[in-house]
This record gives C-alpha cells, structure tokens and sequence, in this order.
C-alpha cells in the first residue's frame, strides 16, 4: 500500500469544500451515468518533452505529456506520461500503466518502479533532486502511457467540486473514455497489440476497464482497441479474501506463533475483516495478532519501519517545498531535513522534484493547478480496509468474476505476480482467487532464473484461449519492481514474447 500524504487546498475547489458528504451521498448515486453519451474530440494538449530538470542533456527517450478531458463536459482533465518504447515503436506492444492507491501518482509507478528515469539518490539532497537514467526500465519493450487517474491523483483535476467524487465504477469508465480518446489523437498506436497494467488497488478497477475495452469492441465502439491482454502486481482482486490471506502468510513467515495462529483461525473461522461484535475470542486474538504485527512494514515485511507520514507533516519539509522558488543559494542555506535511511524516505524526493516551478513547466503542467500541491498519494481517495475516505467510494469489492469470465470467453493472456514479501496484498490470498478460476495447470509450480539465481517460483494456466502466468518475486515488496528491477524486466520482456519465465 502505498504510503499517503493529504493533498493541500486545491484551487479552484478548495478541498474543503471538495467533499460535502450530503453532496457526496446525492452525486453518488448519478456517478455510474454520467458517461453514457461521450464526445470522442480530443482537445490538443499534448507536449513533446525534450529535457527535465535534475538531468543532464536531453533525453535519450521519446517522452510526451498532456491532458484529455473526460466525464461530464471534460470536467476531469487526466494527466499522462507517455513514453516510447526504446527498442521498436511501431511493433513493440503499448501498454496503460496505471498505480495503485486509489490516488496515487503515475509519477510513482514511473520514478520508483518501471519508468525509464529514477532519482539519483547519491547525488540529490531533498532541496535538489537529480535524475538518472533506469536501466532496468519496461520501455526496453513497450511504449508506456503513465495516467494519473481518478481526478485528485498526481496533476490530474477537476473542473467542479462535483467532479472531484468518484467510485470504482465511474473511475473505470473515464478511464476507458481516456484511453479511446488518447488513441483517436494517436492513431499510429492504433495497431500495436494492447495491454493493461497496474498494481495495489488498481487490481480492482483494471479488470473492469478491460471488460469495457471488450464490451466496446464487440459493439463496434470506435476506434477497435487491439487488446491483448493484462498484467497485475500484488493486485487486491477479491477485498475481504485479500486481507483474510495476511495472518497465514505472517504465520507462515515466523511473525506469528503456531499458537497464535491456531487460536485466531479456531476463534475468527478463518474472518478477519468483517468480525462479530460480539466473538469476544476473536476480538482478543485479533488484539494480540496486531501487537506482534504493528511494527512490521506491512509492503516488505524485512524492511524498517519507520513513520515518514511524520517528516512530511514536518516544518522543516514544510520550508522546503515552499522553497522551491527560492534562487539555488537561498536553497542551500537551508538546514537539511535528517531522514531515517527507510525506503519511504526515497518518496520524500518526489515531493520536491514534482512541486518545483521548473518541473512543473518542463512537464506542461496546467495553469489551474499551480496552487495545487502535487502529493505522492492523495489522503482523500486512499484505499485502506474496512474504512471510507472523502471523495471515493469503494463501491466493487471483488472482481474475481470479470477474471472467470475473461478464462471463459476471451483470447485473452494475463500475468499476475507478487512480491513474495508483501503482507498488503499476499500472494497467498493471490494464489486462493486463482485457484478459484478452474483453470488448467499447463505448468506446475517451479523456480523461474535470472542470471542462473532463483527469481521467484511460477505456475502457468490456461482455458480456452486464455492463459495465466503467476509469478511470485522472490524477495520483493508490495510494488516488485522497485524492489527486483532487473527480475522484474526480465519477467516482463519473456512474458510479453511468450516465452517460458
């Protein structure tokens, strides 16, 4: 899960004013409506990006950013990266990335995870970030369109408060109406096979795109989308499967005792989620389970934890934000902000990176958000079990189904793989949907290699014209590529040529 900051006063809706929950409740039940008739004109605004602050020289990448409008009277305006592929652009497939949340950034997914530039840690200092080209990015192979999606992630806004309030549903359908309306203004992508990726959250809301994108075609929606398939990291599928999956797999890492263990499986049937009020046994057990997991970072169990949310509430990091127009010297007299050596601290540097007046204008950015402070994850629309934020309603809690009907009916490829140490989204609550799809098992579970080393272990299904390949990351976290990049392309690149992991 990805770690959340909440976004400061938008203009021109200042968030206080964004999520009203009596409008809230009213816009709610319209939101699954709003796109039945759409306008597929694109309003050109899209921008070829030539350098970027924190990088020397231009870029060795085709980079293009911009906004489409979606929704209502394009009253949402989505936020794109899009990255050529480096290897063959007319041929190599393309491919929507979208990063978890809901309401994080594609910015993360492009800096931390798959993206072909990264931050250049020995070099930065949080009031000076610079950047590095990623060698282990999934632009080797395909052409990547990063969408910050739903409104309120990343650069993505809206037009009206209204606007702002969203669900799974609704969130899918703007999606596809971006997607659609990004090919009619790219029309030599048209052709490329297509493919749909996301992590965390976004395992929820992929699912139902692409059943759109199926639906759209087979009704002759134009343009005719070449979709190929799908790909998932440690995706949250099925909500209360998912979190019923992480005291098995605590257990079965050494974080919790056989005792414990037991006892809480005897006492909660197996429900840890949605537990009686009144299973008093429970309740203790459950009690006891969180004083042994508390301090375990729950997206790699072997990681540090440590408190970050606390260093961006900080003054000092305050100061240095509202520094970043300061001239060089200015910002170098600043005190430096200490950061506890923890992989979160890393994300601190994107706050800077992306809130700097110059990035901002490298990147097109619209003059309606300058106000606006780019958050890594916005608070507001942030996932979290059992509990409802602001402005996003989790509105579709499983989507096991649209899977099985993808193993019945589609020619369809799906790669789904999971950081083997990520207690967010385990790949054991992963491995119980799959299993739940009937499929068959063309290749039973085995070590997969990169570089004659033990990558991960997989498996390989199929039904029909569908095919699944599960991979597990060995040693990766809730996000695998950012912790095994060069694994990670390496699954990527064979999955895509249909090769054997």
């Amino acid at each position: 899960m990805c770690f959340v900051f909440l976004r400061s006063i938008m203009k021109p809706c200042p968030l206080s004013h964004l999520q009203p929950w009596s409008l809230f409740s009213k816009f709610r039940l319209f939101s699954v409506f709003l796109l039945l008739v759409v306008s597929m004109e694109v309003t050109e605004s899209r921008f070829l990006v030539k350098s970027l602050p924190g990088l020397l020289g231009d870029l060795p990448f085709t980079l293009e950013t911009g906004y489409i409008g979606v929704g209502e009277s394009d009253d949402v305006q989505l936020f794109y990266y899009f990255i050529e592929s480096e290897g063959n652009p007319k041929n190599d497939p393309l491919m929507l990335w979208l990063t978890g949340g809901p309401g994080c950034s594609a910015l993360s997914g492009l800096l931390y995870e798959i993206g072909p530039f990264t931050i250049n840690y020995a070099n930065s200092t949080l009031e000076k970030p610079m950047l590095e080209i990623n060698p282990h990015s999934w632009t080797k192979a395909a052409s990547i369109i990063f969408l910050d999606q739903p409104a309120g992630s990343g650069f993505s806004y809206a037009k009206t408060p209204e606007a702002y309030i969203t669900n799974d549903t609704l969130s899918t359908l703007q999606t596809y109406q971006f997607l659609r309306k990004w090919l009619v203004d790219h029309p030599t992508f048209l052709n490329n096979p297509l493919y749909l990726g996301s992590d965390s959250y976004n395992g929820i809301v992929l699912p139902m795109i692409v059943q759109e994108i199926y639906n759209g075609n087979e009704v002759g929606e134009g343009p005719h989308i070449n979709i190929k398939g799908y790909l998932l990291g440690n995706p949250l599928t099925d909500t209360s499967g998912d979190y019923n999956s992480r005291i098995p797999f605590a257990h079965r890492m050494g974080l919790l005792s056989d005792a414990i263990y037991k006892s809480t499986e005897e006492n909660c049937y197996g429900e840890h989620l949605n537990v009686d009020p009144n299973n008093s046994l429970c309740i203790h057990d459950l009690q006891v389970v969180d004083k042994c997991l508390e301090r375990i970072r729950k997206p790699h169990i072997l990681e540090p934890f440590c408190d970050t949310f606390n260093a961006l509430k900080s003054d000092l990091f305050r100061r240095v934000l509202r520094s970043l127009d300061k001239t060089p010297n200015d910002m170098w007299s600043l005190p430096q902000l200490q950061i506890q050596g923890c992989r979160a601290d890393n994300y601190l540097y994107s706050y800077t990176w992306a809130n700097s007046r110059n990035v901002r204008k490298a990147l097109h950015i619209h003059e309606e958000f300058n106000e606006i402070e780019w958050v890594r994850c916005n608070y507001s629309l942030q996932f979290d079990f059992g509990k409802e934020v602001l402005s996003y309603t989790h509105n579709v809690l499983s989507t096991i189904t649209y899977h099985q009907h993808f193993a019945n009916h589609k020619n369809c490829r799906a790669l789904v793989y999971s950081g083997d140490h990520d207690m967010v989204v385990p790949y054991l609550g992963t491995l119980n949907w799959i299993e739940l799809l009937n499929l068959l098992v063309v290749s039973d579970w085995r070590p997969w290699f990169v570089d004659e080393q033990v990558a991960g272990y997989t498996m390989k299904y199929s039904n029909h014209n569908y095919t699944l390949t599960f991979a597990t990351v060995k040693g990766g976290g809730h996000t695998a590529p950012e912790y095994k990049p060069k694994e990670c392309l390496s699954m990527f690149m064979r999955w895509l040529a249909d090769d054997p992991l």
